[in-house]
């Protein structure tokens, strides 16, 4: 069972398509993990589509015939190579079924490299701008404790990791902030997650701090 969702807001952005488009493929695949969240995401555009209808709009026929005319003028959209579209992807010997949001941006995925803490990364380049990574954790794996100097969203796609603060498991989404502080790690259990930063990690113990000028090379 789901226990960690995406807030009001941020569903409510996703909706409208005012998200970064990186943090939009990851509530995008919560969503498609989730039947709550699915519900509620209907609801919502439901709801705003009836709030945007019920605006008065005055069309006159002037405007009508400008619009008909731009659409008949405009160029044929350009037909590009169809891309690669993986239904799942591999990693240190082990696959995982990407859900129908992963699964659009698959051919963007780049190769997978091993990062510290026993943890292996892949980007995923949404667009010119914005990049998620998929993160797969070994059993007996962690990540150093940091914070976020901004914010981090991280879905589980499959599999079991835990922090100082809860367990997660597959379709739980969890959004963290500046306030936050947190070592992921597995135990028994390996771990695939998807995981979106808007800066890059700030590492606050031990030897890993010396990392900190470089964290961007591996988590963002």
């Amino acid at each position: 069972m789901i226990k960690f969702h995406p807030n009001e807001e941020l569903l409510v952005q996703y909706v409208q398509g005012n998200l970064d488009s990186a943090l939009a493929v990851v509530v995008g695949t919560h969503i498609d993990m989730c039947q709550h969240c699915k519900a509620h995401a209907r609801d919502i555009e439901t709801h705003l589509s009836a709030k945007e209808l019920g605006a008065s709009t005055d069309f006159s026929e002037l405007t009508m015939q400008a619009m008909l005319e731009d659409i008949l003028n405009s160029a044929a959209p350009a037909i590009s190579a169809p891309q690669q579209i993986l239904d799942k992807v591999t990693v240190e010997g082990k696959q995982f079924r990407l859900p129908p949001a992963l699964k659009r941006v698959s051919h963007r995925l780049g190769d997978w490299s091993k990062v510290p803490g026993s943890v292996w990364r892949a980007p995923l380049k949404v667009d010119d701008h914005s990049a998620v990574n998929l993160i797969y954790m070994g059993a007996g794996a962690s990540v150093p404790e940091h914070t976020h100097r901004q914010h981090e969203a991280t879905l589980v796609i499959n599999g079991t990791f835990n922090d100082e603060h809860d367990r997660y498991h597959d379709g739980d989404f969890v959004f963290l902030g500046a306030d936050h502080r947190h070592s992921p790690q597995t135990a028994e259990e390996d771990c695939l997650t998807l995981a979106w930063l808007d800066a890059p990690l700030q590492f606050t113990s031990g030897m890993a701090r010396l990392l900190n000028p470089f964290s961007s090379l591996f988590f963002k």
